[in-house]
This record gives C-alpha cells, structure tokens and sequence, in this order.
C-alpha cells in the first residue's frame, strides 16, 4: 500500500482556494453531518447525497432504502440538482474524510498555484461533476447516496500528474509488517493509484450495489488531465514538471 504524505514542489503562494474547500467539508461534516453520529449523519445521506435514481427519475417515486436501523430514505421523485455540488461535501466517515482532505492538502497546492484561486475553484468543481457523471453512468438506476470529495480531488491528481510529472512524492509504504517512507516520481504514485481505480472499477460494471464510487475517481481524473490545459493560467512556470 502506498500514502503519499508531502511532496518536493513550492509553491509561489498560499493556496487560499484549497484551505477554504478544505475548511468546507470539516465544517459540512460538523455542521450537516454531526461527526458521523446518527440520526444527523444518516439523515445527512439522504438529504445531501447524490442519488442517481432520483436525479434522473428513473425510480418510481416513493421507492425506499434503509440506510440505519431506525431510519429510511424516502424519494419523491423530484429532481434535487443541488445534489449534485452537496454531495462533493459530504463524507461516509472519518476515514472517508480525513483521506480525501489529505490528498487535497498533499496535490491541491500546486494545482492551485498553477491556476490561481479562482480558477481552481471552478476546476475543482467541474471536475466534481464529471466524476459524478461517470459513476451516475454506471448505474442510472441506483438508490444508494454518493457521497464525497474523491471525484474531484481525482481530478486534482490528474492535473498534477500533468502539470509536476517529474516531482517527487515523499511516500509512505506499508509491505506486511515492514513500513517505510520513500521519495517517489509522482507520475508513478499517481499512475498507480489510477490503474488501482480502474482494475477495482470493472468487476462493478453492470452490478447494482453500493461500495466504493471508483467510477467517480476514474472519471475525475480524466477530466483533470483534459480540463488542466483549459484552467492553467498561461504565465504560470510549473515547478518540477520538465
């Protein structure tokens, strides 16, 4: 297993954009999703999550899914777009959480930096959408409620692998028992975190269920690699990327 812990690339300035969405999704996990402690963080599922079905209509209107013991998701119906952005805020855990949050904090950085703030944001954003596209494509009639950061921070990491392919990633590697840190190209971890997605995404190819949105990742990271050339601002010198 491979976690990325920092990398060897400055930035010019301080990257306010991913602080600030950093600071978003702890606050919507406080806020909306009561640190994971029902009924808030079940509830925060249902209402805030992105549920293909639903968004589409091609549920009958009145369908349900328990997501906890005392609580069940009721659809209406009625198309909720706003789900679409709230989704990419909320979290399955403090796991799901704290993961995503990192590897925003280790590769949003210098993405950011090479577009500048507003410019990431909208980035950030579109990307969210895509990867959200991808997975909803997957399984246009899903109840169950995609929830996290994942599609878009994937989208992160695929501008970064573009933009820094000859950085260094200071990598933690666990092999069994034995555990060490590592400087790695980040064209490697980056590269190898997506063939992950893909080979993990395929068997759940035309298999309804829940899980792992490793649809969303994947798509994610092809729109980061497609869309950086579009958001980069064109006086920005990468650093560690020739």
């Amino acid at each position: 297993m491979l976690f990325p812990l920092t990398d060897d690339n400055p930035t010019r300035r301080r990257p306010v954009a991913t602080y600030v969405i950093i600071g978003l999704n702890v606050v919507a996990w406080g806020l909306f999703q009561r640190f994971g402690f029902d009924p808030g963080f079940s509830e925060s599922l249902c209402r805030y999550g992105l549920v293909p079905g639903d968004l589409l209509g091609t549920i009958e209107p009145g369908s349900k899914l328990r997501i906890a013991q005392n609580l069940i998701c009721q659809f209406d119906g009625e198309t909720n777009v706003v789900t679409l952005v709230s989704s990419m805020f909320m979290h399955g855990g403090w796991l799901h959480l704290i993961g995503n949050m990192w590897f925003l904090w280790v590769f949003g950085d210098n993405v950011e930096d090479s577009m500048g703030a507003f410019r990431f944001t909208l980035f950030y954003l579109l990307a969210g959408l895509v990867a959200a596209a991808a997975q909803i494509a997957t399984d246009t009639t899903s109840v169950i409620p995609m929830v996290g950061a994942s599609g878009a921070i994937g989208g992160v990491m695929g501008a970064y692998a573009v933009l820094y392919p000859r950085a260094r990633v200071r990598t933690l590697i666990f092999l069994g028992f034995f555990i060490t840190t590592v400087s790695i190209p980040a064209l490697f971890i980056l590269g190898w975190w997506f063939v992950v997605q893909l080979i993990s995404g395929l068997p759940s190819l035309g298999r309804p269920g829940g899980g792992v949105a490793f649809w969303a990742h994947i798509g994610g990271f092809i729109a980061g690699i497609l869309l950086v050339t579009l958001f980069r601002q064109r006086s920005s010198n990468t650093i560690g990327g020739t």
